[in-house]
């Protein structure tokens, strides 16, 4: 079984900020499969926004306004 890679700490903290914005979604009304799907297939506009300095909560309202 290969070695799972370690991840740098900025994009383990990228990730943990996605995971708080699908929480978000799924709080905004979509199912968290909608949620991932939506993330996975808009990340850079969401690693945008990340490093723009908005909040989980913040990118969450943008996705769904």
């Amino acid at each position: 079984m290969p070695k799972k890679e370690k991840l740098d700490p900025e994009t383990e903290a990228l990730i943990q900020w996605c995971t708080e914005v699908e929480q978000f979604l799924v709080k905004g009304g979509a199912t968290l499969d909608q949620a991932q799907e939506y993330i996975e297939e808009q990340v850079e506009w969401f690693t945008d926004l990340y490093y723009d300095g908005l909040t989980p909560e913040e990118a969450a309202k943008e996705a769904l306004a």
